[in-house]
């Protein structure tokens, strides 16, 4: 999201021609209609500049040649000749799709990078060029990096990141009280909570089925209820408001240490209202949506970690459109002054999974996020980007995906996978964990949740375990990950110094030393939080 008055260079060239136009327009082409010619600025920067246009989509082209399976990342620095407007890069097959690769806003007077990119189905030429809907300005592209990757690459990159953001160096300096140092002690980590929140959805069969709540608490310290806190659960008919269903499942939750977000205050889909809200006049909808938030939020005050307060604000407007275009951010202000230290969310679908829908683009949920908190009364208030991530059945668009992580990391602000499932297909457990991966991986990501479960519950998206509990191969995904995601118990011997190093996971342990003199045991718990890239534990040992 930064927009800087010289463009930097990119991550690498890769297969694109001429890509920093320090041969002029060599290789690159007009699409559409339109012209095109060299730039260059004062400090004698060449760039490409794309005019005359009559189309979004009239603009600069070049060919390249795709691979079937492999990952192509895509960035490019992009300026416009006056304003703002959103800029996308899109992908020509040969077969006649466009394919959306990301967006950035533009401006003029200084560069934005706009990065995204898309995975290869066929191979084959594919060719690059760029839209904007107001074709008065003309499209500015300098620096242009296009580079294919393959699974195993990615893969790696992948395990890079997890092992960097996920895990810090912790160093135990093991001594007798007096100070002395005591080598060769026995030091024995256990992990009994991982740092990093992964959970999973949860509906209300889980109130009548002993087996799903043995499941369930087994794997998940953290959840969303999948629909028995929404509105049209809890006040079916107006002015009865049951909240019987929903109290049970945060009883189970708290007596399993299950923390638990809120899910949702408001939906800003009108099919999604209780039905007797739908035809309200604006001053019987402001009343309605005020009381319902008020009780909701009141009566969960401090047993919830998140709200997701209007949800789905992106594609929909329904209390926009009735209320005003202010709506939206004063009940987010309502609900940050009912609950100070909750963390809001603006919970929306297709901004990771789905490259096409631009209204929820990772550009336009940042604009909305900070028009949000821009209203009056906003500072201070604890906010988070929620992700859907309901994916299709083909091959996820990972470098899709990450652009638009990057994009919403770049607010500051934490981002939660909040709804993670995968239709169904012939390879929905191999996609699903590398979405999860994916997710995992990336450093602004702060917490997973996924829309999967039994069977029994009616979890028919992503099925995790039969009508027997026996796992799926999406449920053998998870139970691997959540193993592969938690430091497996550790042995380790202190060095002549007294002096033990390992790499962690962030999260609490147990930590038992033993006295290789006297074979007494010492133990005590500590935390491995993730702000801290290595600190030291010191251990006295009992004499």
């Amino acid at each position: 999201m930064q927009c800087l008055a010289r463009p930097q260079s990119n991550y690498g060239v890769g297969i694109s021609v001429n890509p920093e136009f320090r041969h002029g327009i060599e290789g690159w082409n007009v699409f559409g209609n339109g012209a095109m010619r060299e730039g260059r600025s004062k400090e004698g920067n060449m760039f490409i500049v794309a005019y005359n246009r009559s189309k979004p989509s009239d603009s600069i082209s070049q060919k390249v040649q795709f691979q079937k399976r492999k990952l192509y990342s895509f960035s490019a620095w992009v300026q416009i000749s006056e304003g703002i407007e959103a800029v996308d890069v899109v992908f020509k097959t040969t077969h006649g799709e466009w394919i959306h690769g990301g967006s950035v806003i533009a401006k003029h007077g200084c560069w934005s990078l706009l990065k995204g990119g898309t995975v290869a189905h066929l191979s084959g030429p594919v060719e690059i060029f760029f839209e904007c809907n107001n074709t008065k300005v003309e499209i500015w592209i300098d620096n242009v990096s296009f580079q294919p990757f393959t699974m195993q690459q990615w893969r790696f990159q992948q395990d890079k990141s997890i092992e960097k953001v996920r895990k810090s160096k912790v160093r135990f300096q093991v001594t007798y009280a007096n100070g002395t140092s005591l080598g060769g002690a026995a030091v024995s980590i256990k992990q009994t909570k991982s740092g990093f929140p992964f959970g999973c959805g949860m509906n209300h069969y889980i109130l009548t089925s002993n087996a799903y709540q043995k499941w369930f608490a087994s794997r998940f310290k953290f959840t969303t209820f999948t629909n028995e806190m929404k509105w049209y659960s809890t006040e079916k008919v107006k002015g009865q408001e049951n909240y019987t269903v929903a109290d049970a499942m945060l009883s189970f939750a708290k007596k399993n240490g299950i923390a638990v977000r809120g899910h949702n205050i408001l939906w800003d889909n009108p099919k999604m209202q209780p039905q007797w809200v739908k035809n309200l006049s604006p001053s019987e909808l402001r009343i309605a949506a005020t009381k319902r938030m008020d009780s909701v939020v009141r009566r969960y005050s401090g047993q919830l970690i998140a709200w997701d307060v209007m949800n789905e604000n992106l594609h929909f407007s329904f209390y926009e459109d009735k209320l005003g275009k202010n709506a939206s951010s004063e009940y987010y202000l309502r609900a940050y002054q009912l609950e100070p230290k909750t963390t809001m969310f603006l919970n929306e679908y297709n901004t990771i999974e789905y490259s096409k829908d631009i209204r929820a683009s990772a550009v336009n949920y940042v604009k909305k996020i900070k028009e949000i908190l821009s209203y009056p009364g906003m500072k201070g208030m604890l906010t988070g980007i929620g992700v859907q991530g309901h994916f299709g059945p083909g091959q996820p668009n990972l470098v899709y995906m990450r652009s638009a992580l990057d994009i919403l990391g770049s607010t500051g602000l934490p981002i939660w996978l909040t709804e993670v499932d995968v239709q169904k297909g012939p390879n929905q457990a191999r996609y699903f964990e590398s979405i999860l991966r994916e997710g995992y991986s990336h450093p602004a990501v702060k917490g997973i949740i996924i829309f999967a479960g039994p069977e029994v519950a009616g979890f028919n998206t992503t099925t995790l375990a039969d009508r027997d509990f026996k796992n799926t191969p999406s449920g053998d995904v998870v139970d691997k990950l959540i193993a592969e995601w938690k430091t497996r118990a550790l042995k380790v011997t202190a060095d002549s110094s007294g002096l033990a190093e390992v790499s962690l996971f962030h999260g609490d342990y147990n930590l038992s030393v033993k006295n290789p003199v006297t074979n007494l045991l010492t133990r005590l718990s500590f935390k491995v939080k993730e702000d801290k890239l290595q600190e030291t534990i010191h251990v006295h040992v009992t004499d």
